[in-house]
């Protein structure tokens, strides 16, 4: 059930939304495959001019993209290579849609989720 949060400056994003929801749900299946597709969900978050900082100036090429994970998949043997693979297509789709001026500001995090702590509708998720 990969879930994904994303903060871009809301000047770029405002009008592009429907595209990048399709970009980021194809970076992430072409990564776990079709059988995701149904689970993949996605946040967008605008965030106002100013409202970004690097280094305490207020910057607008900033972009935070925090993805839920099974924590099982980091139990994998090619767990490096699929992060790798999901870091590269995100931000790939990410620059894609929004611009390649984006790609250096662009952070993706990784989070693990473990099955005991996953819930959907208030119930252990399957």
């Amino acid at each position: 059930m990969p879930h994904l949060t994303a903060h871009l400056p809301e000047d770029k994003l405002a009008g592009r939304e429907s595209e990048l929801v399709t970009a980021l749900t194809e970076a992430i299946v072409g990564v776990y495959g079709e059988w995701a597709r149904g689970l993949v969900g996605i946040r967008l978050s605008g965030v106002p001019a100013g409202r970004f900082a690097q280094g305490g100036k207020a910057v607008n090429t900033n972009v935070s993209l925090v993805m839920g994970v099974r924590a099982a998949a980091f139990d994998r043997p090619d767990a490096a290579e699929i992060s790798a693979n999901l870091a590269a297509a995100l931000t790939d789709a990410i620059t894609a849609v929004l611009g390649e001026e984006l790609r250096p500001g662009t952070t993706v995090e990784l989070v693990p989720s473990p099955q005991e702590l996953t819930f959907v509708a208030g119930a252990p998720a399957p």
